[in-house]
């Protein structure tokens, strides 16, 4: 009999362990710690979105980037160094992920109103994406919370594991798929484009080489992309790029996608459902994107005595 009861606790504890880090994360993570921390970020991240609209898209963007390199977990943040191959520098970033110096600002205020380091780098990301949607009108979401820092980064799985402009839909499903994201997350998540901008060179080859675009919206990007120079001119997302709305959906459907990956949700696909869905029901939109900032938050957290809580984001402690 004892035996056996041995045998159950040790079942028991091997279930416990085999808990995925994503349950350990909770949105009361700081309230005894620094009850004044998410209004800390709150209004460093409003400040600066109310300096440059564009810059909820920036931070809406990190998180993601983030997130989609082994997790959630503050990597992209970190400066080459002799022993950090910065994600900063793979091909999806460089020269494209901004909004560094005010996570470095909410980290400096956070810090501050705290008494000492106790927010991650990566909670202040999935903090600032949150609030950033809600300052251009999106849905708001309860933040799950307790995420902690890496300590390594990774420019090669950057590479590799940040869906390309350029993508057909098959490879942006496994893309997903590879990060535990379904097809609806995949829809829903892509709605982020209908705030901010995009660079010439991310779809200079849309507006030249592709057949499933609108002729007159095409013509109308190519004197700030020309067929050859140009790389950094930017073009917005959508018509509404200050507004978190359903305008990025309904360009889809006139074939006026601004990237390759964009119009590839409605090609005659299995995602054209649910971009006419959201093209025409705003709350559905919202609670679908909602519940996927959630669970993209959930990819592989740190937790526990994993990591590290960094005193400056930009490099380990």
């Amino acid at each position: 009999m004892a035996s056996r009861s041995l045998v159950c606790l040790i079942a028991f504890v091997l279930l416990a362990l085999a808990t995925t880090a994503s349950s350990q994360l909770c949105p009361d993570f700081y309230d005894k710690s620094c009850p004044v921390a998410l209004s800390t970020i709150k209004w460093v991240v409003e400040a600066a979105v109310n300096k440059e609209p564009r810059m909820a898209a920036s931070l809406l963007r990190l998180h993601f980037h983030d997130c989609f390199v082994n997790g959630c977990d503050g990597s992209i943040l970190l400066d080459p160094t002799s022993t950090i191959d910065s994600e900063k520098n793979a091909v999806p970033n460089l020269n494209s992920v901004r909004g560094f110096e005010v996570v470095d600002n909410i980290k400096s205020e956070v810090d501050k109103a705290c008494g000492s380091s106790v927010v991650s780098c990566a909670d202040i990301l999935a903090i600032a994406a949150r609030d950033s949607v809600v300052l251009q009108g999106g849905p708001t979401w309860e933040v799950q919370l307790g995420r902690r820092d890496s300590t390594t980064a990774s420019r090669t799985t950057a590479n590799t594991a940040i869906p390309s402009p350029l993508s057909d839909l098959p490879a942006l499903i496994d893309n997903f798929k590879n990060q535990g994201l379904d097809e609806t997350d995949l829809v829903a998540l892509s709605g982020g484009h209908t705030i901010g901008y995009a660079r010439c060179l991310a779809f200079r080859n849309r507006i030249y080489n592709d057949t499933n675009i609108d002729s007159e919206f095409a013509d109308s990007l190519k004197f700030e992309c020309p067929s050859s120079g140009g790389d950094s001119n930017l073009a917005p997302l959508d018509p509404t790029t200050e507004s978190f709305d359903m305008e990025y959906f309904r360009n889809l459907v006139e074939k006026k996608g601004l990237l390759h990956s964009d119009q590839a949700l409605f090609n005659g696909g299995s995602t054209d459902a649910l971009v006419e869905k959201y093209s025409s029901d705003a709350i559905a939109f919202s609670n679908a994107f909602a519940k996927s900032m959630v669970k993209m938050g959930n990819i592989k957290p740190l937790t526990g005595n994993e990591g590290e809580i960094r005193l400056n984001c930009r490099k380990v402690n």
